[in-house]
């Protein structure tokens, strides 16, 4: 198979199923914005901690299973099967993790500025791009049906993402930096 089809070049792309859409369709920023965020999580499953690397890798393979599911025009949505319909992390495994990610942080006492090590500074960028393709997919929904997981899995997402910048901040020895109004 090619990496290029000459099929796009007019603007356009196809869909699961074979419909043909703008590629400024609200769809497409959708699934782009998470085409997006699962490049800025492989940068940084580069730099965490091994453990959370693994979970990054499930995430990833997550990703996938969301962008295909919006990818498909819901009177073809028979053609995913039963292993692209839904994430394999959990929201209630994801909570869990949050909860054991804040657990290596001090309570916080303000807001905290992204940075801090390399790490934590990659998992925050993680966590803005989530909340973009958050916003995109309530912006694709504003036209076509989505399904509430996928939002639901976003939102948990950018938390998982934030306890982690944090985790790896306090595990690295590295204090986050707060923010106080000057």
């Amino acid at each position: 198979m090619k990496l290029y089809t000459r099929g796009g070049d007019k603007g356009s792309t196809g869909l699961f199923g074979g419909d043909r859409v703008s590629k400024g369709d609200a769809r497409l920023m959708a699934y782009g914005t998470l085409d997006e965020l699962n490049s800025v999580i492989g940068l940084l499953r580069l730099h965490a901690r091994a453990a959370d690397a693994e979970t990054l890798q499930r995430v990833q393979h997550d990703l996938f299973v969301l962008g295909a599911i919006l990818a498909t025009p819901e009177a073809k949505k028979d053609l995913l099967g039963a292993k692209m319909s839904a994430p394999t992390w959990t929201v209630d495994a994801m909570e869990a993790d949050i909860d054991r990610l804040t657990a290596l942080a001090p309570p916080m006492q303000a807001f905290v500025l992204p940075g801090g090590c390399e790490a934590s500074a990659h998992a925050h960028l993680a966590r803005t791009v989530c909340r973009r393709a958050e916003r995109e997919v309530v912006n694709f929904g504003a036209t076509a049906p989505v399904d509430p997981s996928v939002l639901v899995y976003l939102n948990r997402l950018s938390d998982w993402l934030f306890a982690l910048a944090r985790a790896e901040n306090a595990v690295a020895g590295t204090p986050d930096t707060e923010w106080h109004p000057k």
